[in-house]
């Protein structure tokens, strides 16, 4: 992922043998590796030599910076929360356009949300806009909502520890303008065949989506419809093979389904939307 991530335009002398031990180690962007954890290194007082030795042994490039670079913005990151996919953008792009539609202040929240990347990269894209929005996140692992709220409280939005629905504020019941869901949808089987990055470094539970993937979206779907504003969406990520099953989902559940997908991310994205009568 480090061919995405912003050097913020610095350009560190990094020592050869750096990059070479990245490059043997099958870094595909060994450059670019090492000139990001030459930087970490100098900006923390930490070893570079023990980063690398991190790196070469399979730990996720963004948990040794401590961000990942998402939408243009750089997102903390800690071990054991979910690094946010470079595809994920495309949600949050089609999440915007759906923002811009909405003619009242837009309520927005970010379930699921580890980090809290894809809210913190809407929100920042709406008030750069100008658009005013009101955001909260949850997410059931607390290491993930530690991660959040260090991502989330300039913005003042608060992050709820709890299983989907449960430790929102019934306030928001009924209310929900853009509702981001970046459920786990790899099928259990599955999961040992994922790189080395996200199968020993990243919690099972942000990836493992049950038998077929959507075990987790089900539960959101099925709870969706009476926390969605009239004329609110669910946007959820999924695998082009779920897309089928998934808008036949969305649409038992009386919500209009339809699907989103980009060639340039390599992304799919299942939106629903309740009615607006």
């Amino acid at each position: 992922m480090a061919g995405n991530i912003d050097t913020g335009g610095r350009q560190p002398v990094v020592p050869a043998d750096v990059v070479a031990t990245l490059r043997a180690a099958g870094c595909v962007f060994a450059e670019d590796e090492a000139r990001l954890l030459n930087a970490a290194a100098a900006e923390h007082g930490a070893d570079l030599e023990a980063l690398v030795t991190q790196r070469v042994a399979g730990t996720p490039l963004e948990y040794l910076l401590g961000w990942a670079e998402f939408h243009g913005i750089r997102v903390t990151v800690a071990p054991g929360v979910f690094v946010p996919r470079q595809r994920t953008v495309f949600l949050v792009d089609e999440a915007a356009a759906l923002a811009r539609a909405n003619t009242r202040h837009s309520v927005v929240v970010d379930m699921c949300c580890g980090s809290g990347a894809l809210g913190l990269a809407l929100a920042t894209v709406l008030a750069a806009e100008d658009r005013p929005v009101t955001l909260a996140a949850a997410d059931i692992d607390p290491a993930a909502v530690d991660c959040a709220r260090r991502n989330l409280t300039t913005l003042g939005a608060p992050v709820y520890e709890g299983d989907l629905f449960d430790p929102l504020p019934e306030e928001l019941r009924g209310c929900i303008d853009i509702l981001l869901a970046n459920t786990p949808y790899v099928p259990s089987a599955m999961i040992a065949h994922l790189p080395p990055e996200a199968r020993d470094h990243e919690p099972h539970s942000a990836l493992d989506g049950g038998p077929d993937g959507l075990d987790v979206f089900r539960r959101v779907v099925t709870g969706a419809s009476s926390w969605l504003a009239p004329g609110g969406h669910l946007l959820v990520e999924a695998s082009e093979h779920q897309a089928e099953q998934a808008l036949a989902e969305l649409r038992a559940h009386g919500l209009r389904a339809r699907l989103a997908e980009s060639d340039e991310h390599y992304a799919t994205v299942v939106i629903g939307t309740r009615s607006a009568g």
